[in-house]
């Protein structure tokens, strides 16, 4: 009972959200973001905690796939668009990819962080489930993992069309682009509200970032903070 409870209070209110988000577009109204907060503030107020919660979490987390998977819809719809700028977008996807890698481990430093949360923060750029595996690899703390991704992720949906809109960036190909190499699945889904061709771009960017980051964190990072 507690867990159709839940999955009906989740789907409620990120819907009623997402509706008030598209009435009122302001990165306090981000769908992601303000229903997260709404919900926890239910579930505590219902005294639901997280281990009642945890069935209904596993049965949306596993539809997650399915929705992944439907990315390449757009994905193949804007083929010509990800063909056109391929070569420009293979270069910012490595560019941002390392100067993420690189300014989180920098900032690491500067703060004098401890080893293992220098490398948990190293992987906060890409999806968790792929930032979970390469923390194994690395010896990073899930736990910790799991919420450095989490905030990059609320943080580049919240403020990074802002940022893109500051600095007059309106090219949808280069939104998309941007935000899905630095905010993973929750920019992605940030991009998909902006337009398609956002939401494509981002979702080849998500992937292709996670596949860089997974090649690149787990042989160099680790000499790089050792030595």
């Amino acid at each position: 009972m507690i867990t159709l409870f839940s999955i009906v209070i989740t789907i409620t209110i990120y819907n009623l959200i997402l509706n008030i988000s598209k009435r009122f577009s302001s990165p306090l109204t981000n769908p992601v973001f303000l229903s997260t907060v709404a919900i926890i503030a239910i579930l505590l107020m219902t005294n639901v905690s997280y281990q009642d919660y945890t069935p209904a979490k596993n049965i949306m987390t596993y539809l997650l796939g399915p929705a992944t998977v439907a990315l390449a819809i757009p994905i193949y719809k804007n083929g010509k668009s990800l063909t056109k700028y391929f070569s420009a977008a293979l270069v910012g996807l490595i560019s941002g990819t390392f100067l993420t890698i690189t300014s989180a481990i920098l900032m690491a430093i500067w703060f004098g962080f401890p080893r293992e949360i220098l490398l948990s923060f190293s992987v906060k750029s890409v999806t968790v489930p792929v930032a979970t595996e390469i923390g194994r690899i690395i010896e990073g703390n899930q736990s910790l993992i799991a919420g450095f991704v989490i905030v990059t992720g609320m943080t580049g949906a919240l403020f990074g069309p802002q940022i893109l809109n500051l600095v007059k960036v309106d090219q949808p190909f280069a939104r998309g682009l941007s935000i899905g190499t630095i905010a993973h699945g929750i920019g992605t889904a940030e991009a998909v509200r902006e337009g398609e061709v956002q939401g494509a771009v981002a979702g080849a960017a998500m992937g292709i970032a996670g596949i860089l980051t997974s090649i690149v964190i787990p042989y160099v990072i680790p000499y790089l903070v050792l030595h």
